[in-house]
């Protein structure tokens, strides 16, 4: 079987209906969620399946349910894909989704990511409320160019690189008058920019204190070696080290995603076949930006 590796959504991949036909096939699937229905304390599977998309899209509910979303889509690829399942060499995931990889690889329990997880979209909330910001996606313009427009932009206030995405895909995050700001730059210089539907600007240092927040939390579970190689969001390499796995969970919060970092790595590796397990098929699209040819295969939630 070629060297496979196993892809997981981060928050933006959510929509409302998420979930119901691998809840219908595949029991074990069912199960995760009346699991996280005891440990969140709500009825998740009624939000995924009937919203409304205002709640599913808060960041303290739109976390847990795309980890849960995207761990049931694995249950049913387990069943279908054995193989695959089994002989995944190497896991990652798009920011969030970096939880869902660990659980998969036998870092954490899905008990326990899904308690982390929710702490972390409950700090994630609290700090993007408490300091008004956002998120832009940059269409066109390569990162080198995006990183000086970010600095021209500063004079508006607060802006830094945010996601590393793929070639012509970046994201800023930043205080409200400089996202405006940089999106006037972007305009005059031919680009295009879309503002993402999120809480706040993360992956910066608004989102402090939540990187407090979740280092508490962190630090109260056990964390194991991961049977096959996890790569982080931070350095785009592959660890295993329990430790260093956890602070680079917590730096993650306040750095950069570098996405098409990590993608060009696990191509290097030997990695010939990826699976996008979960919500939507972002993931794939990001990836074929990098390799065209590269086999992407959707196990979608």
């Amino acid at each position: 079987m070629p060297r496979t590796a196993f892809l997981f959504p981060g928050q933006g991949a959510q929509t409302v209906g998420m979930g119901r036909a691998i809840v219908e096939s595949t029991p074990a699937a069912k199960q995760l969620f009346s699991d996280a229905a005891t440990i969140l304390g709500y009825d998740l599977l009624d939000v995924c399946l009937n919203g409304p998309s205002e709640r599913l899209n808060a960041t303290d509910v739109s976390q847990p349910a795309i980890f849960v979303a995207s761990l049931a889509a694995l249950e049913t690829l387990r069943g279908t894909e054995p193989v695959a399942f089994d002989e995944c060499a190497a896991t990652a995931g798009l920011s969030l989704g970096e939880y869902s990889a660990l659980v998969f690889a036998g870092a954490m329990t899905f008990q326990d990511g899904l308690r982390v997880v929710q702490r972390r979209g409950q700090a994630m909330q609290a700090a993007a409320e408490a300091n008004p910001s956002g998120m832009i996606s940059i269409l066109g313009p390569e990162a080198a160019q995006i990183e000086e427009m970010v600095v021209e932009a500063r004079s508006a206030g607060k802006l830094e690189m945010a996601n590393y995405l793929c070639p012509g895909n970046t994201v800023v995050s930043g205080d409200l008058p400089a996202c405006a700001a940089i999106e006037k730059i972007v305009e005059i210089k031919g680009g295009r920019t879309i503002r993402l539907a999120v809480a706040g600007a993360f992956h910066t240092d608004l989102m402090r204190p939540a990187d407090e927040k979740l280092a508490e939390i962190l630090h109260s579970i056990e964390l194991k070696t991961p049977r096959i190689p996890v790569w982080s969001n931070v350095d785009a390499r592959s660890h295993t080290d329990p430790t260093e796995i956890k602070n680079l969970l917590i730096r993650q919060v306040l750095q950069p995603v570098r996405w098409e970092e990590t993608m060009r790595n696990l191509l290097a590796d030997g990695v010939e076949r990826f699976y996008e397990i979960g919500p939507g098929r972002v993931l794939a699209g990001l990836l074929k930006r990098v390799n065209r040819k590269i086999d992407c295969r959707n196990c979608t939630a």
